[in-house]
């Protein structure tokens, strides 16, 4: 860059600067600047022509306003004819004004392309430096079409300074960014690759920048960076700090240049050439032993750059997952982090250390840290580093410790900051599920719990307990047990009624025999609960009373009477009053068999995965540490046989295990938590007879199909469809009269041929339909006259 001369500075720029700072009040500026701008603005539309030296000064003036928060509207077209200087500074002040000022769109791009050209082509480093600065600077796709071309060969050539070779890379790769189609490398390919040999540090690292970014969109075409690069790093691994003079930060040898080169590596995986491989081997191995050297300067420069090379080593030791040895080195490193002063440096080897205990290698030398992990969770004062030591907890969790684990994750939940609950409440879920051998610890853990963070327990989690809990026979005792003595504590969380509510509701009777669980003290511990509660909650509550009738027919007046209160029936929310009406109706005409079809146990639930670890997933951050999958605590054994997602809502409670219920059954909420496969049983019919004063009717295939179950409480819809025809339906009512309306939409792309409609009256209803059948296809309607 050439010397500025000591005539170059611009004294009325100073002056108009202090005159600035020297304002008393905000109004006082605007008059100061609004009195420069018409001064400028006079200059620049008068007939006299300004010098060069004039023109820099005003853009530069124009500049200060627009950076002080003021709008620019002229002044343009002077900056862009400074370009066309031959004087540094003033062709500095054009560039800087268009960089900042100029909109991508605007109409002089192609003044300022010819200028940059012209500074391109003059083969002049300096001006060559500043083109491609701008073109940086501006970096829209006008530009990237004009130049995209030109920069690779100006990068590549051999009569190329260093300067205009660093400035032309980080040129292109603000090009590729913005516009990577117009970026095309083609033939150059190889060449800039082999910019990683170039002597000049400076080229390298602007140039590795540009590889890295390209190698990670194509790495195929950038593969024999690898080698390169390899050998790049193993020079300045091995070289001394005084080898490398120029480019030796507080001792270290080009850190950010080796950071670098460890980024590119971790784009491919392991090299395939086996000297190649021994050699980065043997790089990543004197990295880690540099980091146990004594440091040779006390400054925090030194130790930061020091830092910095090796959690990139760590890194890709990781990425590549190969080495046994040097994962364990690099966890035995990562533990020493652990417990060090600098708060950074522990968050950063929490997080190397979740990803180190995925690899088979290094697994059990993470574990060996468990109890320096789960101090951290008790005692580290930011936030984001006690995140970072349960994420870890999670990662490094097996059977072996999962206990331990768990309890030390729901002693820190009691205390745990508000925006990390959640997702300490998923983990403690999920581990305990994982790796549950003893079901009944499960239990426990799940009512602990909801107990502890209630309001943070999803309902991905209870739906969780209940499937487990209905397809474990053997805890199923256990669970009714637990959750009774649970729901007696004076303050119960509503996530923990439902979990009581549903568990009683089915299994009650497993401890119905014990004098203090009875079954009345068991409706009476449910029943004190509902007033503090949610509708989904008194709904699903109500489905609980229904069932005891069912278990317990010594409780059938209690609950009826219940049902029968005014807060119920004439509740004002219609799903509570549906529920109480037709279970109070059910259990007053049906007899035992019905009941004992309807409200029959649970079905088992069909295996799938667990909907807690896709929240889990779906919660973390992007870039955030991969969570262990559910499908490996299977493989281990723990086996579970509650898989499915349907989650067990109040509908549910109330449902046999019937998979095609006729339109009455659908009203008791069965036909929506029918369970999937399940083989179909007469429970529709039954229903249908429970609700029918005409007597036994045989189910009709049309009545119990999806089409007409959905317009019981609907007026309009789809009635049927298939690939060839749509059929609409929309009714209206007034008073004893109906009309209803069908819509025939042609799904094909050919037209029908001798489509014809009529009108089905059968038996009785005959006399009840006054019909009119139209001759067009699209509608269709009749008069319903109703007794």
């Amino acid at each position: 860059m050439p010397a500025v001369s000591k005539g170059d500075g611009m004294r009325g720029l100073a002056v108009f600067i202090s005159d600035i700072r020297n304002c008393k009040s905000k109004e006082a500026e605007i008059k100061r600047i609004n009195k420069e701008l018409a001064n400028i603005r006079s200059k620049f539309k008068g007939d006299k022509a300004l010098d060069g030296y004039s023109k820099k000064k005003y853009v530069c003036k124009l500049l200060f306003i627009f950076l002080l928060g003021h709008d620019i509207d002229f002044g343009h077209m002077e900056a862009v004819n400074l370009l066309s200087s031959n004087k540094y500074t003033e062709k500095q002040i054009g560039y800087l004004f268009i960089s900042v000022l100029v909109n991508s769109n605007s109409e002089l791009i192609r003044l300022i392309n010819n200028a940059i050209k012209n500074d391109l082509s003059s083969r002049n480093p300096t001006f060559m430096c500043l083109a491609l600065h701008c073109i940086a600077n501006v970096g829209s796709r006008e530009m990237a079409e004009a130049f995209a071309s030109e920069i690779p060969r100006i990068l590549v050539a051999g009569d190329t300074m260093d300067s205009v070779k660093q400035s032309a890379a980080l040129c292109l790769l603000r090009l590729y960014k913005t516009s990577p189609d117009l970026v095309l490398m083609g033939e150059w390919t190889s060449r800039v690759v082999h910019l990683l040999n170039d002597q000049h540090m400076g080229v390298v690292t602007a140039a590795i920048s540009l590889i890295t970014c390209l190698s990670q969109k194509n790495p195929d075409e950038f593969k024999t960076c690898v080698s390169l690069a390899v050998s790049r790093l193993s020079r300045i691994v091995s070289s001394a700090s005084t080898d490398l003079q120029d480019y030796t930060y507080y001792f270290v040898p080009a850190p950010w240049l080796s950071c670098k080169l460890l980024r590119l590596l971790q784009c491919y995986p392991p090299p395939e050439d086996g000297a190649v491989k021994g050699r980065l081997v043997e790089c990543l191995e004197t990295i880690l032993n540099k980091a146990q050297e004594p440091p040779k300067s006390k400054k925090v420069q030194h130790s930061n750059a020091k830092n910095a090379i090796l959690f990139e080593a760590i890194s890709l030791i990781i990425h590549y997952d190969s080495e046994p040895n040097l994962l364990v080195r690099a966890c035995n490193q990562l533990g020493q982090f652990l417990q060090h002063r600098e708060t950074n440096l522990r968050y950063l080897a929490l997080e190397s250390m979740c990803t180190l205990a995925s690899s088979e290698f290094s697994h059990e030398a993470v574990k060996t840290h468990i109890e320096t992990v789960i101090n951290a969770l008790k005692t580290e004062r930011d936030v984001s580093v006690r995140q970072r030591a349960a994420d870890l907890l999670y990662a490094m969790c097996d059977r072996s410790n999962a206990k331990q684990i768990v309890a030390e994750m729901l002693s820190y939940l009691e205390t745990a900051d508000y925006s990390i609950r959640e997702e300490m409440v998923l983990k403690v879920a999920i581990l305990a599920e994982k790796y549950a051998v003893d079901y009944s610890w499960y239990v426990d853990t799940i009512l602990n719990l909801i107990r502890i963070a209630g309001d943070y327990v999803s309902e991905e989690v209870w739906y969780r307990v209940i499937q487990i809990v209905i397809n474990r026979d053997d805890v199923q005792g256990y669970a009714a047990k637990t959750v009774f003595e649970a729901l007696q504590a004076p303050a119960c969380h509503e996530n923990m009624v439902k979990v009581g509510g549903y568990i009683l509701g089915e299994f009650g009777n497993l401890i119905a025999g014990d004098p203090r669980s009875s079954p009345l003290v068991q409706f009476n511990l449910l029943h004190s609960k509902f007033h503090l509660c949610s509708v989904p909650t008194r709904a699903l509550l109500l489905s609980a009373y229904i069932k005891f009738i069912n278990l317990f027919p010594e409780t059938k007046a209690t609950i009826q009477e219940v049902l029968r209160c005014d807060s119920q029936i004439r509740n004002s929310d219609v799903e509570l009053q549906q529920r109480a009406v037709e279970y109070l109706k059910l259990s007053s005409i049906a007899s035992t068999d019905v009941l004992a079809t309807v409200l029959e146990e649970m079905p088992p639930f069909p295996e799938r995965e667990s909907s807690i670890l896709a929240k889990l997933k779906k919660k973390k951050g992007p870039g955030a540490v991969s969570v262990p999958d559910l499908e490996d605590g299977k493989r281990e054994g723990g086996e579970l046989n509650g898989g499915g997602e349907r989650g067990p809502d109040s509908a549910a409670m109330s449902a046999s295990n019937a998979s095609t219920p006729s339109p009455s059954a659908d009203l008791l909420g069965i036909r929506s938590a029918a369970p999937m496969g399940a083989a179909p049983t007469s429970a529709g019919s039954l229903l249908v007879d429970v609700f029918s004063e005409a007597g036994p009717a045989a189910p009709s295939a049309a009545v119990n199909d999806d089409g007409f179950l959905r317009f019981v409480c609907k007026n309009n819809g789809v009635l049927f469809e298939n690939q060839l025809l749509q059929i609409g339906i929309k009714s209206e009512y007034r008073q004893n009269l109906g009309r209803m309306y069908l819509f025939y939409g042609n799904k094909t792309s050919v037209q029908f041929a001798s489509f014809s409609t009529t009108v089905s009256c059968p038996g009785e209803l005959q006399s009840h339909i006054l019909s009119m059948q139209l001759d067009l296809l699209s509608d269709l309607w009749f008069w319903i006259g109703q007794n």
